[in-house]
């Protein structure tokens, strides 16, 4: 069962936070607002990195994995080219 129905206003917030910090454009990310099973961190056809929230983890828990799983998008990136 799902930890929470929709992804909140705060977490959309601490998510782009983090990307900022990254120096992504906000533009650059998208985040469903519903959460899935599992969560998902990936690189769209559109270039933009969508940021899907995993539904069955704790958002404190699951919220540090994203970094690493960006910063690992963002390194393939820059060995394609």
């Amino acid at each position: 069962m799902s930890s929470f129905p929709a992804v909140s206003f705060q977490q959309i917030s601490q998510i782009l936070e983090l990307t900022d910090h990254l120096e992504i454009s906000r533009e650059a990310v998208e985040i469903p607002l519903s959460p899935e099973r599992p969560g998902a961190v990936r690189r769209l056809a559109n270039g933009k990195i969508e940021i899907v929230v995993d539904a069955d983890l704790p958002f404190s828990e699951w919220l540090p994995t994203v970094r690493q799983t960006v910063q690992s998008l963002m390194g393939e990136d820059s060995t394609t080219e």
